[in-house]
């Protein structure tokens, strides 16, 4: 497995609000990840079901708190 690239907190949500981007809080319990939740972000869940309808070339962004 490869090193996983960070990147800044702007340039996320300017990939984010530019539709470049999916944005995921990266917690399993989704009671954890609506503490956590960022504006435009999904849940894991949420995440997991669109999952066969994203593209291979889809940037997805995952974060944590």
């Amino acid at each position: 497995m490869g090193k996983i690239p960070r990147i800044t907190a702007g340039d996320a949500r300017r990939a984010v609000t530019g539709g470049e981007a999916l944005l995921v809080c990266a917690y399993e319990e989704e009671a954890a990840c609506r503490k956590a939740m960022l504006e435009g972000a999904l849940t894991l869940g949420e995440f997991r079901a669109r999952l066969p309808a994203l593209s291979m070339e889809q940037e997805i962004i995952f974060y944590c708190a």
